[in-house]
């Protein structure tokens, strides 16, 4: 299952959420552990992408915003 919103693709891989942006090295993935409210950040890459068309913690806000979207369709979050 994947969409795209801002040019950011949004995977679900069971109980992960994948956000990436293509063509650049930025992506990172969440998970919601049984017990906490919220989605929590792993296997994210911090290196700088030159070819990127936006900064990288432009990035890390965007995905969140995106992967809270997806989480809360998914009614992992309220």
């Amino acid at each position: 299952m994947s969409n795209w919103t801002d040019g950011l693709r949004v995977e679900v891989l069971g109980d992960e959420i994948v956000v990436i942006l293509p063509a650049t090295s930025y992506g990172i993935t969440y998970y919601k552990p049984a017990n906490s409210p919220q989605l929590l950040a792993k296997d994210f890459r911090s290196k700088v992408d030159s070819r990127a068309p936006i900064t990288y913690s432009d990035f890390l806000a965007r995905a969140w915003q995106v992967a809270n979207t997806k989480a809360r369709e998914l009614g992992w979050i309220d």
